[in-house]
């Protein structure tokens, strides 16, 4: 089988990166990343009002509280068009999810399934099924690179301290990069390069929006352009 884009995976079994993450993780614990190819692999998301250009290893963290840090290499870039929506805690978890993201392709880029960013920001069904698809990534000695796109949010702030969040990826852009002969994996646009996701979260006692709960389809014609 094959990676997926987004989270671009090894030759093993990869969906594409944030589809396959978020549908088994929901469903099941267990995770197939399939596909490097636009066609399953999580690449960012269209449009955006803030662009991320990560040129060197930078940090995408808020530096006024305990959050760790990320930093992502000069190869991977994030186009977030999620315009911030005059609502305090529907904009904290428009924030934590873009963090969220980010700190899951720093796992890879690390190779490290326990890295301590993402679980930061995911927790329990949610942290299972992210450990088993970052740990994919270091099976395979496999990374990530290109352009990530991320549009159309909508999220719905409930009253009890949780909240949902759908969002859209185009994966167009990003591929699979394999760190024994650096070899990239490059594959056509098809309709599975755009996916959406859906998201559960919960605001825990630091007052930060973590993920739960995550599912994803490829292939959705609500992302498509």
């Amino acid at each position: 089988m094959t990676l997926p884009k987004r989270r671009l995976a090894p030759p093993g079994a990869f969906l594409n990166r944030r589809t396959a993450f978020l549908t088994t993780l929901a469903v099941t614990t267990a995770l197939t990343l399939t596909a490097c190819g636009n066609d399953d692999t999580d690449a960012q998301a269209k449009g955006s009002d803030e662009t991320t250009g990560v040129e060197a290893p930078t940090s995408s963290a808020p530096v006024s509280d305990d959050r760790p840090e990320i930093e992502l290499p000069g190869d991977l870039s994030y186009t977030f068009d999620w315009p911030k929506t005059g609502d305090k805690e529907k904009d904290a978890v428009l924030a934590d999810s873009e963090l969220s993201i980010k700190a899951v392709d720093q796992a890879i880029v690390k190779q490290n399934a326990l890295d301590k960013a993402y679980l930061y920001y995911y927790e329990g069904e949610a942290a299972a099924g992210t450990q088993k698809f970052v740990q994919d990534y270091v099976d395979h000695k496999a990374a990530i690179t290109g352009s990530y796109r991320f549009y159309a949010p909508e999220v719905n702030v409930r009253k009890d301290g949780t909240a949902s969040l759908s969002y859209c990826e185009d994966q167009g852009k990003a591929f699979v990069k394999y760190l024994e002969t650096n070899e990239i994996k490059k594959t056509e646009v098809t309709a599975k390069s755009y996916v959406i996701y859906h998201t559960s979260l919960k605001k825990n006692d630091k007052g930060v929006w973590v993920i739960q709960k995550i599912v994803s389809q490829s292939g959705s014609t609500k992302c498509r352009p």
